[in-house]
């Protein structure tokens, strides 16, 4: 008896699918956070970003080269430091390997709030909370690629929008609808709080929905 409980516990808590679509709709929040509050930038979303960073380039107005530089360079160094916690953790429980590093994604958001609600003005919160967001979404997202959960990339939609288009009914096709659904819902949901808020609201809720899945989730699809 013993034995099975040990086999089992670490199967326990919200299985990943569900996981997932949360983590995606904090992308929504993200991206409305750094695009419509950060200068033009997004810091989960970067195949917009490298667009972003065309468009600052060729000198359109309101867009950055150092702030989409920032929010790139921040993005691969977490993805870098996400791939080798995969490595360390990942022959382990893949539940402790993903509740631990969502904890630590839950810290960076934590320390983005803390900055957006003590300097809301200060030249330097603008690359301080690009920074640790964008380096929060690429530790993430290395962890997202090595779960390999199909349709569930959490940070983009193109693959998961072609798939509905062109493979028809089947059976991911409520799950792909649910991720297009997520991400509306948090970039609804964040470009809101930030118009009629301030950015700390949704870095807030985007902090505490993290956290609550660091505590739930478990290693099963």
């Amino acid at each position: 008896m013993t034995t099975h409980t040990t086999e089992t516990r670490p199967d326990r808590g919200l299985r990943l699918v569900p996981v997932l679509l949360a983590l995606t709709m904090v992308s929504g929040l993200i991206d409305a956070v750094s695009y419509l509050g950060l200068g033009h930038v997004f810091t989960a979303n970067m195949t917009g970003n490298v667009v972003v960073l065309g468009f600052a380039a060729a000198g359109a107005p309101g867009f950055s080269v150092p702030h989409t530089l920032t929010s790139l360079l921040a993005f691969m160094i977490g993805a870098a430091v996400g791939g080798r916690i995969a490595l360390s953790l990942g022959r382990g429980a893949r539940r402790t390997w993903v509740r631990r590093t969502l904890a630590a994604e839950a810290l960076l958001l934590a320390a983005s709030t803390v900055v957006a609600f003590a300097a809301p003005d200060d030249t330097a919160t603008v690359y301080t909370l690009i920074a640790l967001t964008a380096f929060a979404m690429g530790l993430r997202n290395a962890t997202v690629r090595k779960l390999g959960v199909a349709d569930l990339t959490t940070t983009v939609l193109t693959m998961t929008l072609t798939g509905l288009a062109a493979d028809g009914p089947g059976t991911r096709r409520a799950r792909r609808t649910a991720a297009v659904a997520a991400m509306i819902t948090g970039a609804a949901l964040g470009a809101w709080l930030v118009v009629h808020h301030d950015l700390g609201v949704p870095l807030l809720v985007s902090t505490v929905v993290v956290s609550v899945l660091a505590v739930v989730a478990s290693g099963r699809e």
